[in-house]
């Protein structure tokens, strides 16, 4: 296992500078990371700074709170597409969620999977803010929606990612689609332990190497 190959390496401070971001990159290029993790304003930045690199560029939109209109989620997927990113990080709109809206919640990451093409769409849930059951409702209502992973959270909520959310979302989604924990995952141990469970990338602002 490599767990190089997994991370998304992130900065999604409000705090953080261009030079911050470019170091960013850096790092994550010598340390053969899957993508970094940025805000749209440097979706642009860090994709000249990884144009000769095999990291990818993975921007997050609706970030972090996901209760913004649908019209402006498209747009911010659309221009970080435009700007050169590879990968979306969508946050699902969690208090229409939470109404039971499901329908809506699907269609709206629907119609950004669509806005976006072949590139990737990660949804991230927020698991912090659902029980159980709401969580494999989340998992349902993702996989209904045709995005390509599910991601536990932002970083900004009450908690970051749990081995048991993460056992709860595989449960349910299997191989159908894809899983990334983030928040809280510190150090090797437990990045092989999300690995082990089966999650696909790991989303973390610290550099986490193979022992």
């Amino acid at each position: 296992m490599k767990i190089n190959d997994y991370i998304d390496y992130t900065l999604l401070a409000a705090t953080a500078t261009p030079s911050e971001i470019k170091q960013l990159c850096v790092d994550a290029n010598t340390h053969d990371f899957h993508a970094v993790c940025v805000n749209g304003h440097y979706t642009g930045l860090a994709s000249i700074a990884l144009s000769n690199s095999k990291v990818k560029v993975a921007s997050v939109i609706g970030f972090p709170l996901g209760a913004m209109s649908t019209k402006s989620k498209l747009y911010e997927a659309q221009q970080c597409i435009t700007d050169g990113a590879d990968e979306i990080d969508m946050v699902m709109n969690i208090g229409v969620f939470k109404s039971k809206d499901y329908k809506f919640v699907e269609n709206e990451i629907e119609m950004i999977k669509k806005a976006i093409g072949m590139n990737t769409l990660k949804v991230i849930v927020e698991t912090c803010y659902l029980n159980n059951e709401k969580l494999k409702t989340a998992c349902k209502v993702v996989m209904n929606s045709g995005a390509d992973f599910i991601k536990t959270s932002t970083g900004f909520g009450t908690a970051g990612a749990t081995l048991e959310d993460v056992t709860i979302m595989k449960n349910v989604v299997g191989d159908k689609l894809k899983i990334k924990a983030s928040g809280g995952i510190k150090n090797a141990d437990t990045a092989k332990k999300y690995i082990d469970l089966g999650v696909s990338r790991i989303g973390t602002s610290t550099i986490i190497l193979n022992d």
